[in-house]
C-alpha cells in the first residue's frame, strides 16, 4: 500500500516577485538582486509605508539580495534627525534589517558633477523665472508649454550661474536648474522638469551648509539608484507617471548592460483613517490627536503604542497582496488580523469595567484562599496564575440584574445559577440600592462543592462571569479607542477631512478594577480583557497609575459601546 504526503501548496507569486524571477532566469545585472527603502526624514513612518518596507526587504530576502535603507535627504527644510531616528526605530520593531544605511546626500557630489555635465552636453539649463511661471508656461496634458526664454541661454553662462547658485549668491526662489527635454511632450513631467532648486534658509541634517542647491526627486531617485547597486526599484503607483523621466536621466549617462528598473505597485489606502502626511501633520499641529504616536494614528508608533505586534501587521500586509490596481482595504482586516496574532499570545485577565460589590454571605469572613486560573487556553505552554479569592469581591453592574428576563443567563434573585470565572457557581439572594435607586451591592450564596478544577467544578452552568478580588484588585484607567474618522472614505468627502473625526475615537474610563498581577506590567505588554478585548499598557503607565490601551475589541463593534 502507497501512502501519499500532501505537499502544502506553493503560494503563487505576486506580479513584482514574477518579475524578478524572469529577470533572474534572464541573467540581468548578473542574477544580483538589490533594493532599497527610500523614505523622506520629514515625518513619521505609517501603515503604508510598511506595505512598501515589506515588499522591499520581503523581495531581497526571499531571493538571497540585499536591501539598503537610503535616506531621501534632499530637502533641509522638512528634514530631521529625529525623523531619522524613529524611521530607524520602526523598521527594526517591525523586524527587517537593512544591510547598509544611506542617504541621498552621500550622492550630493556626484549629483552635483553629473548636472555640470548634462549643462556642458546641452541638456540643462539655468532658469530665472518664478515657480508660478514655470508651472503655468508647462501648458495642460493638452496643450503644448511655452519656451522658457532662458532655455537657449549659453553653455558658458549656465555653467557660470550654476556654479555661483551653489556659491549662495542668489536667493532661494530665484533661479532653478531645467533639464532641457521638450515643452510639448504629452508626459508633463518630460516639460523641461527642474533638476536642482536653491536652499539658503535652512541647513541640512548632515551637511550643514555646505551645500546651496539640492537636487529635485526625480533627478536624485534614479541617480541614486543607479551609483548604490540598486537592480529593482520599487515604487507606488503614483511614480508610474515618472518612471519614462526616471529611464531618460539613465540614458543620458549610463553604460554597460547594469541599470536599475523601476517597477510599481499599489499604494494602501485604508478606511476610516487617512494616509496623506499632510493631512496627518495638521491633526498633530492643531492637537486634534495626542502626537504621531496617538493610538488612533495609522503611524507606526501608533500602532504600536495601541498594542499591534509587527507580526499582525505584516500578516495584514501579506494578506492584502500587491497588485497594479488601487482600491481601499476595510480596516476590519487590520483589526483581524491583531485579532489572530493576539489570541494565542495573550493573557486573560479579568477587568471590571463598571464594578459593583458582591459579597458572598455564606463564606467565611475575614478568609481568603488561592485559586489557579489559566492563562492562555490556545496556549498549553502558557501555564496558570494565582488568584486570591474571598468575601467580598466586584463584577460587573451588567452581570447583575434584580428584575430579569427569562433570556437573562447572569446574576439575578431568582434562583438562577452563574459560575464566578475560575472558582464558585454561586446565585443572588439580594442587593443595596443607594437614593437614587442604583445598586450598590449584590448578595449571593456560593456553592463550596462546585470549585473549579475539582470534580464538583464540572458541574454546568449557562453562564460565568467574572470578577476580581476587592482587597488586592488594582484600579485603572483604560483608554478605549476606536476608529479616528466617522466615514469609511474621508478623502471622498467634500466636507473638510477635520469634520469628519468621529466624536468618540476616544473614551476614557475611570476606576476600572484589574487584577493584582497587573499591577507589574511593563509598558507594551498586551492582555485579553475577558469578554472585552485587547489591551496594552500605555508606555506612559506606572505603578501608581496604571494605563490600558485598547487594541481591538473581540469582535467587530464598530459603532457599539464598551
Amino acid at each position: 500500500m502507497t501512502t501519499t504526503v500532501e505537499e502544502t501548496p506553493k503560494k503563487s507569486l505576486n506580479f513584482i516577485e514574477q518579475i524578478v524571477e524572469n529577470d533572474l532566469q534572464e541573467g540581468r545585472n548578473g542574477g544580483r538582486i538589490q533594493t532599497r527603502f527610500p523614505p523622506e526624514p520629514n515625518g513619521y513612518l505609517h501603515i503604508g509605508h510598511v506595505k512598501a518596507i515589506c515588499m522591499d526587504f520581503g523581495i531581497a530576502e526571499k531571493y538571497h539580495g540585499t536591501c539598503n535603507l537610503r535616506f531621501d535627504d534632499t530637502n533641509p527644510v522638512k528634514e530631521d534627525v529625529e525623523y531619522v531616528d524613529s524611521i530607524t526605530e520602526d523598521i527594526k520593531w517591525l523586524g527587517f534589517k537593512w544591510q547598509n544605511i544611506y542617504y541621498a546626500s552621500d550622492y550630493f557630489q556626484q549629483l552635483y558633477d553629473l548636472a555640470i555635465r548634462f549643462i556642458k552636453e546641452g541638456k540643462a539649463y539655468v532658469d530665472e523665472q518664478s515657480a508660478e511661471t514655470i508651472a503655468q508656461q508647462k501648458g495642460t496634458p493638452t496643450e503644448a508649454g511655452t519656451n522658457s526664454p532662458y532655455r537657449d541661454r549659453p553653455i558658458a553662462e549656465n555653467l557660470d550661474l550654476f556654479e555661483r547658485m551653489n556659491r549662495g549668491e542668489f536667493a532661494e526662489g530665484s533661479m532653478v536648474l531645467r533639464a532641457k527635454i521638450d515643452m510639448a511632450h504629452p508626459n508633463m513631467h518630460f516639460r523641461d522638469p527642474i533638476m536642482y532648486r536653491i536652499i539658503t534658509s535652512h541647513p541640512h541634517h548632515r551637511t550643514g551648509y555646505t551645500w546651496k542647491v539640492y537636487p529635485m526627486y526625480d533627478f536624485a531617485h534614479g541617480q541614486s539608484d543607479y551609483f548604490e547597486g540598486v537592480t529593482h526599484s520599487i515604487c507606488t503607483l503614483e511614480f508610474e507617471v515618472h518612471r519614462p523621466l526616471y529611464d531618460w536621466f539613465l540614458d543620458q549617462f549610463v553604460e554597460g548592460d547594469y541599470r536599475p528598473k523601476q517597477r510599481e505597485f499599489n499604494r494602501l489606502n485604508i478606511t476610516y483613517t487617512v494616509m496623506s502626511k499632510r493631512k496627518m501633520l495638521q491633526l498633530v499641529q492643531e492637537g486634534l490627536v495626542a502626537g504621531w504616536d496617538d493610538p488612533r494614528m495609522p503611524t507606526v508608533c501608533g500602532l504600536r503604542r495601541r498594542g499591534y505586534t509587527p507580526q499582525a501587521i505584516r500578516n495584514f500586509i501579506d494578506k492584502i497582496g500587491y497588485t497594479k490596481v488601487e482600491g481601499m482595504i476595510d480596516v476590519s482586516l487590520l483589526e483581524y488580523a491583531a485579532r489572530e496574532d493576539l489570541k494565542p499570545k495573550a493573557t486573560r485577565v479579568s477587568a471590571i469595567f463598571e464594578p459593583i460589590k458582591l459579597v458572598i454571605t455564606n463564606y467565611p469572613e475575614n478568609q481568603t484562599e488561592v485559586l489557579q486560573t489559566e492563562n492562555n487556553p490556545d496556549d498549553e505552554q502558557a501555564g496558570t496564575r494565582d488568584l486570591l479569592f474571598g468575601r467580598e469581591l466586584y463584577i460587573e453592574r451588567g452581570d447583575f440584574m434584580e428584575e430579569a428576563p427569562k433570556d437573562f443567563f447572569r446574576l439575578s434573585p431568582n434562583g438562577r445559577e452563574v459560575r464566578l470565572k475560575s472558582a464558585y457557581i454561586v446565585k443572588a439572594t439580594g442587593c443595596d440600592k443607594d437614593a437614587e435607586g442604583h445598586i450598590t451591592t449584590v448578595y449571593c450564596e456560593y456553592d463550596p462543592t462546585t470549585k473549579s478544577g475539582t470534580e464538583g467544578g464540572n458541574r454546568k452552568v449557562k453562564s460565568t462571569i467574572n470578577w476580581v478580588n476587592i482587597n488586592d484588585s488594582v484600579e485603572a484607567e483604560v483608554r478605549v479607542y476606536d476608529r479616528l474618522f466617522a466615514v469609511e472614505d474621508p478623502s471622498a468627502s467634500d466636507k473638510d477631512f477635520r469634520e469628519l473625526l468621529n466624536p468618540d475615537s476616544l473614551k476614557v474610563v475611570q476606576g476600572v478594577r484589574v487584577e493584582a498581577a497587573l499591577a507589574k506590567a511593563q509598558p507594551l505588554d498586551k492582555f485579553q480583557f475577558l469578554k472585552v478585548g485587547y489591551f496594552c499598557v500605555d508606555p506612559d503607565s506606572t505603578a501608581e497609575h496604571l494605563i490600558f490601551n485598547r487594541t481591538v475589541a473581540l469582535k467587530d463593534t464598530w459603532a457599539k459601546k464598551v
